[in-house]
Parts: structure tokens; sequence; C-alpha cells
């Protein structure tokens, strides 16, 4: 991946999570950044909503608020915010801009580009799709906080089991086809979709171990991760 542009999904929980900001993987993530970049690494970083989104929209349910659209607008919102945050930590290698909107064509020249989500209907995760179809990227990486996807919930099944690589068809039926607003599915159903679409890779990681993200970007495997597609 040297020289060629990075499409990160970055999950919220990795900006703010149960306990508040997560102050070390912030510091930690952007030496990291500053690393790569200075050795040819462009990076699109597309941030999630996390603990707060859901927390929004938590609230909006708990006094009456039953649209969908409505409630993924909320989380719209989180979205730019965090990405705002993330562009501001990382100075004059960002774009001036954050991406807000699909219909965006923005003529990017520097290091970093933040991104938020943009419309009802998936998460921002879909939004990391179309903008690795749009820069020329072969890959999605998903940084959350979960180092592998199960083929079922490991907090419910002590039986679950670890994937470390599955195809979009089988993948595709864990997750399902439906979209809710506020789920916290490894990978959104839509975004999938979409992924198999184009014949995207998406590799599911926790980006709290940036030395696995570092093999990954220099080629090597295994990785503690999933690869999907």
């Amino acid at each position: 991946m040297k020289n060629k542009i990075v499409v990160l999904s970055l999950g919220g929980s990795m900006i703010n999570g149960t306990d508040g900001f997560n102050l070390e993987f912030l510091k930690n993530f952007k030496a990291f950044i500053f690393s790569h970049v200075k050795v040819g690494y462009r990076f699109v970083i597309v941030c999630g909503g996390g603990r707060v989104c859901r927390e929004y929209q938590n609230a909006a349910k708990a006094v009456g608020v039953k649209n969908n659209a409505d409630l993924d607008w909320i989380g719209i919102h989180t979205t730019h915010f965090n990405a705002n945050f993330m562009k501001v930590l990382f100075g004059k290698l960002s774009h001036p801009e954050i991406i807000r909107h699909e219909a965006d064509k923005i003529k990017w020249t520097s290091k970093l580009l933040f991104s938020g989500g943009w419309k009802p209907g998936h998460s921002t995760d879909f939004d990391a799709v179309v903008l690795a179809k749009r820069y020329g990227a072969k890959t999605v990486i998903n940084l959350s906080n979960i180092e592998y996807v199960f083929d079922k919930d490991p907090n419910k099944f002590n039986d679950a089991v670890k994937i470390e690589k599955i195809s979009w068809k089988d993948f595709r039926k864990i997750v399902g086809n439906k979209w809710a607003p506020g789920a916290n599915a490894p990978f959104d159903p839509i975004a999938s979709r979409e992924a198999q679409k184009v014949g995207l890779k998406v590799v599911v990681m926790n980006g709290q171990n940036l030395v696995e993200l570092g093999k990954l970007l220099k080629g090597e495997e295994p990785i503690i991760g999933t690869i999907i597609g």
C-alpha cells in the first residue's frame, strides 16, 4: 500500500469510548499517521459516531422519536463533530474541510482527508466504501474495538467462533441485509453489499493494535483481524 491512498473507517468508539475520550489511542494514532505520512502514505479517514451517537439516539427514542431517518440524522451530526475533531488534531496535514455529502467532489491534495456520515440508511462504513472506490483504494480498513469478526455475538454465545478470512457471501449471511440506526455490526450490511458489488476487500481489526495496522500496510500476513472479500 505504500505511496497509495489508505481508507480507514474509524469507529467512534476509538475516539470516545465508554469511559470518555480515548486519549491514549488518540496520541498513538496521531504518531502512527504522522510517521506513515512521512514515508508517502495518504489517508482518507471516515469517522463514526460511536457511543455518543447511540446516547443521543437512545435519548431521542426515550422521549418518543420513532422515525429512523430522524434518528440517523442525529447520528450523522455526531460523526461530523468527530470528523472535525480529528481534522483539528492533525492540523496542516488535514484538508481544511470534511466531507459531509456524497456529492462533495473535493480536489484533495493534502495528506489527510476526513469524512463524517452523509445521509440516512447506512453507517459511515458505506461512506468509506464509496470513497475507496472514488480515490482508487482496493481495501477499506475498519478500526474498532474488536479484534475479529465472529460467527455470532461472542458477548452472548460462549461457542462463538472467530473468523480470520471470509467471503462476502458468507459474511453477509452473518450481518444480514437491513440497516437500523445505531446498529453495531462489525461492518454495516449496506456497506457490505456495496463493497461486494465493487470488489473491495475489507479488513476488520482492533484500532488499539497499531502494530498490526502497520503490518497490514506493509502487506504482511497473517494479521490479528478478519479479512473479508
